[in-house]
This record gives C-alpha cells, sequence and structure tokens, in this order.
C-alpha cells in the first residue's frame, strides 16, 4: 500500500513523502491517526497544490512584514507621561507601545511579541526589539515624554 505522509514519522519519513507500507499499519496507524493519506493521484496532486498555495502565502506574509519593519524602524515612537521628581510617573510598558503603534501605523502587533529588558521608566529614547514573525526583528525607537 502506498502512503503520502501527512506528518513526519519518526521511523518512517518526513511529510510529504510517499511510502510503500504494509497494509494494516498503513491503514489502521498512520491513516487512521491522521498521519499520512492513501497515495492516489488525486491526493498527490491535491497535497502539492496545497504545498505550492502555502508557500506562495508565506511569501506574501514576509514581504508585508519587511514592508511593516521598514516603515516601523523609519519612525520615532513618542509616548506622553506625567513628570514625577525623578523620571515619569508609572512606566512604559508592552501594552503602552503596542497601543500606539496600533494607533499610528494601524499594525495589530501582540504586546508579548514586544521584547523589553525592564518596564521604561525615564525620559529619552530607547530601543525596543519587536518580533514580528518568520524570523523578522524590528528595532524600535521609543521616545518617553514628560509633561507637566
Amino acid at each position: 500500500m502506498k502512503v503520502l505522509l501527512i506528518k513526519d514519522v519518526k521511523t518512517l519519513g518526513s511529510a510529504g513523502e510517499i511510502k510503500d507500507v504494509k497494509d494494516g499499519y498503513g491503514q489502521n496507524f498512520l491513516i487512521g491517526k491522521g498521519l499520512a493519506k492513501l497515495a492516489t493521484p488525486e491526493v498527490v496532486e491535491n497535497y502539492k497544490a496545497e504545498l505550492a498555495l502555502k508557500e506562495k502565502l508565506d511569501k506574501e506574509e514576509i514581504e508585508r512584514l519587511n514592508k511593516e519593519k521598514n516603515e516601523l524602524e523609519t519612525k520615532n515612537i513618542i509616548i506622553k507621561k506625567h513628570n514625577a521628581p525623578i523620571g515619569i510617573q508609572g512606566s512604559v510598558g508592552n501594552g503602552d507601545i503596542a497601543t500606539v503603534i496600533k494607533e499610528l501605523f494601524g499594525f495589530d502587533i501582540d504586546k508579548k511579541s514586544i521584547h523589553l529588558e525592564k518596564p521604561i521608566k525615564s525620559t529619552g529614547v530607547h530601543e525596543v526589539d519587536l518580533k514580528l514573525g518568520h524570523g523578522i526583528h524590528a528595532k524600535l525607537k521609543v521616545e518617553v515624554v514628560g509633561i507637566d
């Protein structure tokens, strides 16, 4: 019986490979657990079409993320906080930065993808790392301005 592996199977092979296996193993284990499909010409053709579509979508997403990265890195993000005797009142955290990015650029950024060593508690320009996805990182310049 020939099967098309949908997922990697440790002892058999990688996703996308066509393997010849015993009928019981293929039907009961591989197909039964959703690890493989029966390798008919239609199934193989559909799998290749799905891979091509996924590759195209990934390429488009990477292009979009690179465009967003360039746009984010060219502008300073300004956050206003009230002055305190030392520094600012409170601090600037991931949520504050994500909110300002949404307001300025219209990008929905998860606050968990913004990496701060520690919350920002002073005025000035601070560099922040932002993970956009697909291994793309943006270096943001966050300027904290004190107001009275």
